[in-house]
C-alpha cells in the first residue's frame, strides 16, 4: 500500500498494480523496460513536458544556478514519471543523442550544460515526497528539493534527514555525491538513510529500463544501490526516486523511520570586521577552529549536536564570519555554545559576551555575535537564506574544495591570510567556508558508502562569485592562485595522507583532471574517491556500458 500525502493530493492505492507504470513501487531487483512508442504516459493525460529553442521558457531551462555553464539543446524534456523518463531516454539513444539531466541546477561545472548537450531532462515535475508503506520508508522523486523534502518530512511526519542548508539543491545530485548538512554531526549523511534507488539505466543493447536498487547487500543490484551513496550524479542514469529509512529503525509507523530534528535550535552569526583582524589574531582564530575540530570530531562528542560554518571572506568583503548551530534542547546548550564562541574571541584577542536568547524567536545581540532561538524549520529556512549568493541565479562562480583531517598548518594559514589581506579581487564573494564535519559521519567505514572521506574534521571550500562575464578571467585565476599556494607542498591538490584527505565530489572542480593545476600524479578519481573507484568502474561497467551518462569528471567504464 502506497500513501501519498503532499501539497498536491492525497492518493491511496490499494496495491502497487494499481498504480501502473505512473508511480510503480518495484520491488528490489525488478525493473520497468520502456514503453512501446507512442505508449501513453503520466496521469490524467498528462504529458512529457517538451520545450525547444523556439519556447519562451527556453532560456530559463538551458541553465544552472552557475551563468558560467550554458547550453543549446535541441529540446528540455520534463517528465512526469519514471515510465516518461525511460521513455525520454530511449528516444534519446534511439536517435543518437547526447543527454544530460537536471535536478536543482546547482552543479558548480558544465557536467549538466555545455556545448555538447542535445537532450537535457530536467526532473523538476517529479518532486513527490510520501511515505511507501509497501517499504516502510520515505519515497522522494529524484526532482524534489531539498526544502520540498524538509517541509513535507516535517510537517506531515516530524521527521527529516540530514541533508544540505542550502534549500534549493535538488535532491538527485545531491544524496547521489554523499549529502551533507547542518545536522549531519549527529546524524550522520543524507546517504546513511538510504534505503534503496530507482534508476533509469541502459543496457549494452540500448535498451532503457528502471531498475531499483536496495541497501540490503542480498540485492541483486545492490552495487548500483552503492553507487549512488557517493558515486555523484550524471554517472549512471536517471535517478527517478529514493527511499529513505534509518538502519536499525523498526516498525512501519513513519514517525519513527527516520529521525527527528530537534524541536528548537540556537543559530549564531558571527562578524569580525577586518580592521580588528591581526595576522597573528588571523592564524590564531583558523588556529583555534582546527584544533578545537581535532578534539570534538567523535561521535560521542558532547559537541556532536553543534554545526558550525566559519567564513573567512576576501578583505574586500569587510569581516570574518561564522554561522553556528546547536540542539537548544540538549543538556547545558547556551554554556556549549558560549564556551565554543568565547575560543574565538580570545584567538582574536578580543572582549565580547554573547548572549543566548531563552524565549523561542527571540535573539541575543553582542559586539560580534548574534544568536537565535528558532523552531527547527523556521532555523533551517534562516540557515538557507543566510548567503545570498547560494541562490542568486544571476551569478557565475568558481569552487574548490578539500577534506582536512587535522587542522591548517600555520604556514597555509598565513598563506591564506595574505591571499586574502594582499591581493585585489573584484567580486560579490570571494574567500574559504570551513564547515565542521565529524561526528557520526565518522562512524562508518570509508568503504560502507561510496564517500571515503569519514574521519574528516572539516572540508574546506574555496570559492568566488561575480556577476559579469568580463570578470571571469581574475575570479578563476584567484581560486586557482589560492588553492595551489595553501596546497603547494602536495602538487596543489589536497592528496589524501595524514592531513588531508582528497576532494568532495559534489563540490567538482574540473581543474583536478588538468595537470596544469594538478602536479601531484594523484589521478581526479583518487582525490575524489580513494580506494573506492574500481568499485565504481565495475558498476558503470554494469549498468551503464554504452557511457550514455558521462560528463567531463564522470565515471569511466
Amino acid at each position: 500500500m502506497t500513501t501519498h500525502l503532499n501539497r498536491r493530493r492525497f492518493l491511496v492505492a490499494g496495491s502497487a498494480a494499481t498504480l501502473g507504470v505512473t508511480g510503480t513501487t518495484l520491488a528490489e531487483g525488478t525493473a520497468q523496460a520502456a514503453p512501446a512508442p507512442g505508449a501513453a504516459g503520466g496521469t490524467g493525460g498528462a504529458g512529457v513536458l517538451t520545450v525547444t529553442p523556439q519556447d519562451a521558457r527556453y532560456p530559463d531551462l538551458t541553465s544552472g544556478l552557475n551563468q558560467r555553464w550554458t547550453s543549446a539543446p535541441e529540446q528540455i524534456v520534463l517528465p512526469r514519471t519514471t515510465a516518461q523518463v525511460v521513455e525520454q531516454v530511449q528516444g534519446a539513444v534511439s536517435r543518437g543523442k547526447r543527454i544530460s539531466v537536471r535536478g536543482g541546477g546547482h552543479c558548480f561545472e558544465d557536467f549538466v550544460h555545455n556545448a555538447e548537450v542535445q537532450v537535457v531532462i530536467d526532473m523538476n515535475l517529479m518532486d513527490d515526497v510520501y511515505f511507501d508503506e509497501q517499504r516502510g520508508a520515505f519515497a522522494v522523486e529524484g526532482g524534489a528539493t531539498l526544502l520540498r523534502v524538509y517541509e513535507e518530512l516535517y510537517k506531515s511526519w516530524g521527521v527529516t534527514l540530514p541533508g544540505g542548508a542550502c534549500f534549493s539543491v535538488g535532491v538527485g545530485g545531491h544524496v547521489s555525491g554523499g549529502g551533507y548538512g547542518m545536522l549531519s554531526r549527529r546524524y550522520g549523511l543524507t546517504v546513511d538513510h538510504l534505503e534503496a534507488v530507482e534508476v533509469v539505466v541502459v543496457d549494452a543493447q540500448g535498451r532503457a529500463r528502471s531498475v531499483v536498487a536496495g541497501r540490503d547487500k542480498s540485492d541483486p543490484n545492490h552495487e548500483l544501490f552503492w553507487a549512488h551513496t557517493g558515486g555523484g550524479g550524471g554517472n549512471f542514469g536517471v535517478i527517478t526516486k529514493y527511499w529513505f529509512r534509518s538502519p536499525g529503525a523498526t516498525g512501519s509507523d513513519p514517525r519513527k523511520v527516520l529521525p527527528a530534528p530537534p524541536a528548537e535550535v540556537l543559530v549564531t552569526s558571527a562578524s569580525w570586521p577586518w580592521e580588528k583582524v591581526t595576522k597573528e589574531g588571523f592564524v590564531k582564530l583558523v588556529d583555534f577552529y582546527g584544533k578545537w575540530l581535532e578534539a570534538n570530531s567523535a561521535p560521542n562528542s558532547p559537541y556532536a549536536d553543534l554545526c558550525s560554518w566559519l567564513f573567512l571572506n576576501h578583505k574586500s568583503l569587510g569581516s570574518l564570519g561564522m554561522l553556528v548551530q546547536i540542539d537548544a534542547t540538549v543538556p547545558n546548550a547556551a554554556k556549549l555554545l558560549t564556551d565554543f564562541l568565547n575560543g574565538f574571541t580570545r584567538a582574536l584577542g578580543l572582549s565580547d559576551t554573547p548572549k543566548v536568547p531563552q524565549q523561542s524567536g527571540d535573539r541575543g545581540i553582542s559586539e560580534y555575535f548574534t544568536t537565535y532561538r528558532l523552531p527547527w524549520l523556521r532555523a533551517t529556512k534562516f540557515v538557507g537564506t543566510s548567503a545570498a549568493q547560494q541562490t542568486d541565479p544571476t551569478m557565475r562562480g568558481k569552487h574548490k574544495s578539500a577534506f582536512h583531517r587535522k587542522g591548517l598548518a600555520a604556514a597555509a594559514i598565513e598563506t591564506i591570510h595574505d591571499q586574502l589581506t594582499t591581493t585585489e579581487h573584484r567580486a560579490r564573494f570571494a574567500g574559504l567556508v570551513l564547515p565542521a564535519s565529524g561526528g557520526a559521519i565518522s562512524s562508518r567505514s570509508s568503504s560502507d558508502t561510496a564517500v571515503a572521506q569519514r574521519d574528516s574534521i572539516m572540508k574546506i571550500t574555496y570559492e568566488t562569485y561575480w556577476n559579469d562575464r568580463t570578470d571571469d578571467a581574475p575570479n578563476v585565476d584567484w581560486v586557482r592562485n589560492i588553492y595551489r599556494a595553501v596546497y603547494a607542498a602536495t602538487g596543489g591538490v589536497p592528496v589524501p595522507n595524514e592531513h588531508t584527505d582528497g576532494c568532495y565530489i559534489n563540490y567538482p572542480d574540473a581543474d583536478l583532471s588538468d595537470p596544469e593545476f594538478n602536479t601531484s600524479k594523484v589521478p581526479w578519481t583518487e582525490l575524489y574517491y580513494k580506494g573506492n573507484y574500481q568499485r565504481l568502474q565495475r558498476t558503470k561497467r554494469t549498468w551503464d556500458p554504452r557511457n550514455v551518462f558521462r560528463h567531463r569528471q564522470s565515471i569511466r567504464p
